[in-house]
């Protein structure tokens, strides 16, 4: 009987050993080389006025946006994957609902580093960017400036990039990018619409030629994103893009910079200020002049933000 007893207890802690040594493996094995983060935010202005004096329009503002990211590291391999959206809309009382934002963006970076000491990486960037919806030079909303695809970036490219995570720190460097831009409207297309080779006519305005849908260019590529918390709950994020191409125009800088400034307010509520500065010498600048679009040159394009809305991590 004692025996029994004493092989059955054996045979129990054999078992729980075997099935502990198994949980173990398991959860060393179900560690995640991936890291995620999803973040959607919403935000809402709005004023009225009733009886007011000073005079003003009721309006109403939206702005839906959303930031992904899915990180895979694994020893001195690391492949960084992020998705940007956002959309706004206003609807000013006596106008019709007009866009105020729409960005879609995806980066990614493959970087691979000789040992774990050193902070630069053999690297390689695509960048993807466009919009949703049609874009307008209010008030006329017959004629579309810009549409989804029309215009589209892509960047694809190899160099070195400098990455610290403890001071949320990185720097890309790349002699050699292609950029291509894609106009995906012929109409657009027909107009030399930034920077496309434009439509050719003939003497009596007949159609010869259409414009073309795509421009390629090769040049040096830069790029930087830093990230610091700089007062309680206060957060500065910057990120610039500098491009040159090789052949046209070498020196002339396509300039897209981003400040932000983070404010939380609880674990839900944020607020966000922020600017967007854009130059780039192949977008001309649209007027509307006596009920017809007419082209101007290029100019330094800014946009300023401030909201603030929810936001919710998942």
């Amino acid at each position: 009987m004692i025996k029994k007893i004493c092989l059955t207890f054996l045979l129990f802690f054999t078992l729980q050993n075997n099935v502990a040594q198994i949980a173990k493996t398991e959860a060393k094995d179900s560690i995640s080389k991936w890291n995620k983060v999803n973040k959607v935010g919403l935000d809402i202005s709005q004023i009225s006025f009733v009886n007011w004096n000073a005079g003003g329009n009721n309006s109403i503002s939206g702005l839906l946006r959303g930031h992904f990211i899915r990180a895979y590291v694994n020893g001195n391999l690391h492949w960084k994957n992020e998705l940007i959206t956002r959309y706004g809309i206003n609807k000013q009382e006596g106008q019709e609902v007009r866009k105020t934002d729409d960005q879609l963006q995806i980066n990614s970076t493959l970087g691979y580093r000789k040992d774990t000491i050193s902070n630069w990486y053999y690297a390689g960037k695509f960048n993807f960017n466009t919009q949703f919806a049609n874009g307008y030079a209010y008030p006329n909303t017959d004629l579309a400036i810009s549409r989804a695809f029309a215009p589209g970036y892509v960047f694809l490219g190899i160099g070195a990039e400098y990455s610290r995570k403890d001071l949320n720190l990185n720097l890309y460097l790349s002699p050699l990018t292609n950029k291509t831009t894609l106009v995906f409207d012929q109409r657009l297309a027909n107009q030399g619409a930034f920077g496309v080779d434009k439509a050719i006519y003939d003497s009596n305005g007949n159609l010869v030629k259409e414009g073309k849908n795509t421009r390629t260019e090769v040049g040096i590529l830069i790029t930087n994103q830093w990230k610091k918390e700089i007062w309680t709950n206060i957060t500065l994020e910057h990120r610039i893009s500098l491009y040159t191409d090789y052949i046209n125009k070498f020196g002339n800088i396509d300039l897209d910079w981003q400040l932000q400034l983070a404010m939380v307010v609880n674990q839900y509520v944020k607020a966000n200020i922020g600017t967007h500065i854009i130059y780039d010498d192949d977008i001309k600048f649209k007027e509307e002049i006596a009920g017809v679009q007419v082209i101007k040159g290029p100019r330094v394009q800014l946009k300023q933000i401030l909201g603030i809305g929810i936001e919710y991590n998942f």
